[in-house]
């Protein structure tokens, strides 16, 4: 009898506010954002880059040509061929894998896949810093290519739908520091100068001194050179004279 009287009080404990209140508490599944990505673009139906190219494909079951398909394919494999039609629009020949163009297509596939994976995981600080360095090195492959092949560069932008910036022109904040700073090095640099200009002049005279050393003394032995040649001749010539008969 007291189990049963215990029941009506049960279900006065569980009001209408009560569950309102435990269904509110309750965890709510947050649905998960669509996030375009760079591979929706591939057909599933595509076989992986592995197989793409064998003619024994062509005789293959339904089955084994859906396992070797991007449908069954992780994302690694989905990677190589969209770098390969990245690496397709720029190269300069088929044979070319490693020209600056080439490298700039890898790079962007990377990019794009780590800006993917930053969009649902953005505390992922690893794989952020491996973004930001290969965005350091297209920049500087694209600025090389802008100042030596412009045309290049351009067709590489357009082709891989890259939106290139000029880094911005160094400014210094002017302070009252700096510019104190500034008129001591000047001033400095001045008297350097006038020290530098001072040391050159004598050295232009230590030159000029030596310079007319070296003439005088080689004036002087020429000089000597004449003389012994006139005393050689004058002592060839005093035999002949008395060897001549009267």
């Amino acid at each position: 009898m007291a189990s049963l009287e215990l029941i009506p009080h049960f279900k006065l404990s569980c009001s209408p506010a009560l569950q309102a209140a435990r269904g509110y508490a309750r965890p709510v599944t947050r649905r998960r954002k669509d996030i375009p990505s760079q591979l929706d673009d591939l057909p599933p139906t595509m076989l992986k880059k592995d197989y793409a190219n064998l003619p024994v494909m062509n005789s293959v079951d339904d089955v084994v040509r859906r396992l070797l398909s991007l449908e069954m394919a992780s994302q690694k494999e989905k990677m190589k061929i969209k770098t390969q039609q990245l690496v397709e629009k720029v190269r300069r020949s088929p044979s070319d894998n490693g020209s600056f163009e080439v490298q700039v297509a890898v790079l962007t596939a990377r990019i794009r896949m780590f800006q993917e994976h930053l969009q649902r995981h953005p505390k992922d600080k690893n794989n952020k810093r491996r973004m930001l360095m290969d965005v350091d090195k297209r920049k500087k492959l694209l600025g090389y290519l802008r100042r030596v092949r412009y045309d290049t560069f351009e067709n590489t932008c357009k082709q891989l739908d890259i939106q290139y910036s000029l880094p911005p022109p160094y400014t210094r904040r002017v302070t009252k520091r700096w510019l104190v700073k500034k008129a001591f090095c000047i001033k400095v640099y001045q008297e350097a100068q006038k020290l530098k200009a001072a040391e050159r002049l004598k050295q232009r005279e230590r030159q000029a001194r030596a310079r007319a050393a070296r003439g005088q003394q080689g004036q002087e032995k020429l000089a000597q050179e004449k003389q012994t040649q006139e005393g050689q001749k004058l002592a060839q010539e005093k035999p002949a004279q008395e060897g001549t008969p009267v």
